[in-house]
């Protein structure tokens, strides 16, 4: 397991088998970036592992949190390795809907 803390954003990784599941808390902003993209960088690019970001705990993305979630979904996809975003909160699945993100992130049966 790791973590990546900050007073307001917080990342834990925990893999069971070949799931590797991110939990998010707090907020994620372009000031916390760097610490994201250090705790999602070497998941990414592993095609042993399926990866899922939890947004439970989550209390608020901008856009630059979209941004980076949209990069991982495109590497994965062209990676041909499962990725999904579970346990939305509404006001961020609000977001995403009036983005137009969520039916990028809802999950999908064959997307292996």
């Amino acid at each position: 397991m790791n973590t990546h803390k900050s007073e307001k954003f917080h990342a834990k990784t925990e893999t069971e088998g070949t799931v590797c599941t991110v939990y998010l808390t707090g907020e994620l902003d372009l000031s916390v970036t760097p610490d994201f993209r250090l705790v999602m960088e070497p998941l990414v690019g592993d095609t042993g592992l399926d990866l899922v970001i939890n947004l439970k705990d989550l209390r608020y993305i901008d856009s630059t949190g979209i941004g980076i979630l949209l990069s991982i979904l495109k590497a994965r996809h062209g990676m041909e390795v499962k990725f999904a975003v579970e346990e939305v909160p509404p006001q961020i699945q609000k977001l995403f809907d009036m983005t137009g993100i969520s039916k990028f992130f809802a999950p999908q049966e064959n997307s292996h």
